[in-house]
């Protein structure tokens, strides 16, 4: 089935391509919107076959997912990391996800979490909430909660509703941050009103800890954090967008 945030990818990659690729790879996306992954396929492989990295990432995903070819990790790790190695942050993305899995390659939180931070340090939110979930926990890196809260910070402040999640939980028990009640109010009130409908329990989580925090506060403190995440606003971090990076 196709996902419609895979047409969204390529959509965007199509406005980042040279000029002189951009028409196949225009079409390439038009057949990928409307279903025909096999003309798709077709469009864009000789273009990630002449090192082109969008066309890498985007011929990654359909191996990823088995849209106009069997379905296979392996190759799908492949053009993500040719892409990769050109500083593409969706394919640094998606190959630290695979390390991290075990799709395709043997599983590899070191690998994972070189990859995620390659992406993070590009702005990519996705990879900055994963490899401050990674130091949280200490896998494929020490456990560093100073570092955790660092990485979800800077995804929290591009909207990512899984990091003012995490980010909460840190500043509401005082790890990698110093205590602060106003803090994890706003940031799980932030995610409780960003987490999609998908994620009902975590919404409800998130909802139960900011009422747990404000049993901790006064109202001052209470009516302080609900101003922050009132007036709060998505920063997106700017990203490097030379000829193969994003």
């Amino acid at each position: 089935m196709r996902r419609p945030a895979d047409a969204v990818i390529l959509i965007i990659s199509l406005f980042m391509v040279g000029l002189a690729v951009a028409e196949p790879f225009e079409d390439a996306t038009q057949a990928y919107k409307r279903g025909d992954y096999e003309t798709a396929f077709s469009l864009i492989k000789p273009l990630a076959e002449k090192g082109n990295a969008y066309a890498q990432d985007g011929l990654g995903l359909m191996y990823d997912n088995g849209q106009g070819v069997p379905q296979d990790y392996a190759e799908a790790v492949k053009w993500y990391r040719k892409a990769a190695e050109q500083g593409n942050s969706s394919s640094q993305f998606k190959l630290g996800y695979k390390y991290e899995k075990g799709q395709g390659v043997p599983k590899n939180y070191t690998e994972a979490a070189k990859w995620y931070r390659k992406a993070a340090e590009q702005g990519n939110a996705g990879s900055q909430y994963n490899l401050g979930r990674m130091y949280s926990l200490g896998q494929g890196v020490p456990q560093d909660y100073a570092k955790a809260a660092k990485w979800y910070s800077r995804s929290a402040e591009q909207g990512n509703a899984g990091s003012q999640y995490n980010l909460g939980r840190l500043y509401s028990s005082g790890q990698g941050v110093p205590q602060d009640y106003v803090m994890a109010h706003m940031w799980f009130n932030l995610a409780s009103a960003r987490l999609p409908a998908s994620a009902r329990e975590r919404r409800k989580k998130a909802e139960s800890n900011r009422d747990i925090v404000a049993s901790k506060m006064t109202p001052a403190q209470i009516a302080e954090a609900q101003n922050l995440a009132k007036e709060w606003k998505p920063k997106k971090e700017r990203r490097r967008t030379a000829s193969g990076v994003n």
